[in-house]
């Protein structure tokens, strides 16, 4: 959640937009409700980016505008009511700033990255990291520690926060192959014929059953990963290749919004040659399907560090 850095900060001006910026969002990893806010206010200062801004967004909520957290964080972007009153921004020019409005509180969490970043910017290092170093532990400390502080929490965020941006951003070179590919393929296909069961996940109790997700799941921490029990979680496990670019060991996925990573519905494991094993529904078995179709979304190449990121709460 944000915290309050022990000092005013006056926000930015906002009034001119965001300028035009390299990083592009992949394909539907953000919601298309707020896909263009999260563009347009990633680029509101270099120590940001639009995956970034989503990383944080989605580490701190899931996009859920509504959350709210025992420590009264609230909405999309978890503020606390006192660095809400500090820092929130009217994003849209309605008059009025809601933390519960995306249009307040995606632009209010880009500009509090940004008067962040300004407040250490004479601090050595990566900019970016000084600046999530500083949301999470407070401007004072980077200062006095020259950097990102020795605290494990802190340096802990800044890796999960970068290694989360990697799975928003679209790549812009072909992506290395999993080491542990192979080894999910194979447990995958140990289970060929195994019956459906919705919500399984292979435990003694249900009988060696799975259902999509639970099927992934199992079959990556066979090699150590440990991934997400839903399919749309599972999404951010990694980069995400182009169909044309498809490697043995890729998670491919199906949603009922071709622009929402949130409404994915199914996943499976790419083999090649167009097609992946999945747990397809009830009453199918285990099996071999095509993945080229209506609902195919895309693809993510998961990494150990990936799956780690991944919270937990959304």
């Amino acid at each position: 959640m944000l915290l309050v850095v022990g000092v005013y900060i006056v926000a930015g001006n906002l009034a001119g937009g965001a300028a035009a910026g390299g990083v592009g969002l992949a394909k539907g990893a953000v919601p298309a409700a707020y896909q263009t806010l999260v563009q347009r206010w990633g680029n509101l200062c270099p120590a940001i980016n639009p995956a970034l801004l989503a990383a944080q967004l989605y580490q701190e909520s899931g996009f859920n505008p509504g959350a709210r957290s025992p420590a009264k964080a609230q909405g999309i972007a978890q503020f606390i009511p006192g660095t809400w009153a500090t820092h929130g921004v009217d994003g849209d020019g309605d008059g009025d700033r809601d933390v519960w409005d995306p249009e307040d509180a995606i632009p209010s969490a880009a500009s509090y990255d940004c008067e962040l970043a300004k407040y250490v910017k004479d601090v050595p290092g990566d900019a970016s990291a000084n600046m999530l170093a500083s949301y999470n532990a407070g401007a004072y400390a980077v200062i006095r520690y020259g950097g990102v502080p020795p605290y494990r929490e802190t340096r802990n965020y800044v890796k999960t926060i970068t290694t989360l941006a990697k799975s928003f951003a679209a790549p812009v070179a072909r992506l290395d192959p999993s080491r542990q590919a192979a080894g999910a393929i194979a447990y995958a296909q140990s289970k060929l014929g195994t019956p459906y069961l919705w919500g399984g996940t292979g435990t003694a109790a249900q009988s060696g059953r799975f259902d999509c997700s639970g099927l992934t799941q199992a079959s990556y921490d066979q090699v150590g990963i440990k991934l997400p029990r839903v399919a749309n979680d599972q999404y951010n496990a990694g980069p995400h290749p182009a169909r044309n670019e498809l490697l043995p060991g890729d998670l491919v996925f199906f949603s009922h919004d071709p622009a929402d990573s949130r409404a994915i519905h199914h996943v499976g494991i790419y083999v090649g040659g167009g097609y992946m094993i999945d747990a397809p529904r009830t009453g199918a078995v285990i099996r071999f399907d095509p993945i080229d179709g209506g609902d195919y979304f895309g693809a993510t190449r998961v990494t150990e560090d990936g799956a780690k990121a991944l919270p937990t709460h959304v």
